[in-house]
């Protein structure tokens, strides 16, 4: 017998022993890196903020709407206590280092309650509830200014908690949505990426008793994103404000880069499967986005105050995206303090503007459509 041929198997035992003492650690990575999916067990996904910003940015005033003009345009609460009691939270990636000075910017602009740490209305964890947070993203930091402030601007009354997730990686903005759907009771993902086949298996993210979750529906039309498509959101569109010289309200249509369209692989819940207008979605039994709408157009874009500079710019930016239309949502919602689920969205309990007059790649319908869902939340 060779040399060679005497100490194979002492060479193949010690493999044997390394493979079987690197299988647990093998397994433990896979187990960390989220859902299965077709691109395999390693792939992570990750989100990007569907935000659009006008290039006119001032140090001076603002340049988009006011709060007091969306109320009026909506006829929402104009109380500076609406949505007291409650707790608004604001899911996004990255860190926003000056949020809670620019949220007082904001305020004091508009004549809003202060909203701080000090006053216990404003309160800024990572995504385990922390302080230690993560780095800061400019494109992220104008989202989360967009976000905070007008959930202040539509709920004054209300808590602010907002969240920041290490990363854009769906599995920290999970966890992130986990810390803030445990403390607050409406949460906004101003968030979200293409479909996979594996998304199902995130939507227990979006689940947890008395609370409602909304995300933003995309900026690019069609196809459905996610987790706008899971059936556990209130998925929201966007529209455009046509305003006349006095700041008055002439006509709202389909914004023509709302996201919208049937789902890939998630099924229509009950609530919207069987809605009256289901049908005419032609989604055939898979989950239809969006459900309802708000402003969402750029053109028609809000006001919103950010002093970490962003494209080299800090102030007074306009700003719109569905980034926009997903946290007044949540807000009007904590002013109504009622649970607003697929079943309160689909129930009779809303005045929705029906908007007929518009196309994102679909065409506003009368009744439910694939633009702006149901319509526009009224009163």
């Amino acid at each position: 017998m060779s040399s060679l041929q005497r100490t194979a198997p002492i060479f193949l035992t010690l493999a044997a022993l390394v493979l079987a003492a690197a299988a647990p650690a093998t397994a433990a990575a896979a187990a960390d890196t989220g859902p299965l999916d077709s691109q395999g067990p390693a792939h992570e996904h990750y989100a990007s903020h569907p935000l659009r910003v006008k290039p006119t940015v001032t140090n001076t005033s603002p340049t988009g709407l006011s709060p007091s003009t969306i109320k009026s345009v909506y006829s929402f609460p104009t109380s500076s206590t609406a949505g007291a009691g409650t707790t608004i939270a604001i899911v996004d990636a990255y860190n926003d280092p000056s949020i809670e000075s620019d949220l007082n910017a904001f305020s004091t602009q508009f004549g809003l309650p202060s909203c701080t740490t000090a006053n216990g209305c404003f309160t800024k964890v990572n995504q385990t509830g922390g302080t230690n947070y993560p780095r800061t993203d400019a494109g992220w930091a104008l989202e989360i200014a967009l976000d905070v402030e007008w959930a202040h601007a539509v709920a004054p009354g209300a808590k602010i908690l907002l969240v920041e997730a290490k990363s854009s990686s769906f599995t920290n903005l999970m966890a992130a949505e986990d810390y803030a759907s445990a403390h607050a009771q409406y949460v906004s993902n101003s968030w979200g990426g293409s479909e996979f086949s594996g998304e199902s298996t995130y939507d227990s993210h979006f689940t947890r008793s008395g609370v409602s979750f909304f995300a933003s529906a995309g900026d690019n039309g069609s196809p459905a994103t996610y987790p706008s498509a899971s059936p556990n959101v209130v998925s929201v569109g966007g529209t455009t404000l046509n305003l006349n010289s006095s700041g008055a309200l002439t006509s709202e249509t389909g914004w023509s880069s709302s996201g919208g369209g049937c789902s890939a692989y998630e099924s229509a819940n009950p609530a919207q499967s069987s809605f009256s207008q289901y049908a005419q979605l032609n989604c055939a039994g898979k989950r239809g986005t969006p459900d309802v709408s708000l402003d969402a157009d750029p053109a028609s874009g809000v006001s919103v105050y950010d002093s970490t500079a962003y494209n080299g710019k800090s102030g007074w930016f306009t700003v719109g995206g569905t980034s926009a239309s997903s946290p007044m949502w949540a807000a009007r919602s904590a002013d109504a303090g009622t649970v607003v689920d697929s079943s309160y969205i689909y129930g009779s309990s809303l005045s929705y503007r029906d908007i007929t007059s518009g196309n994102n790649g679909s065409p506003c319908l009368v009744g439910a459509d694939l633009v702006t869902g149901r319509g526009s939340w009224v009163g």
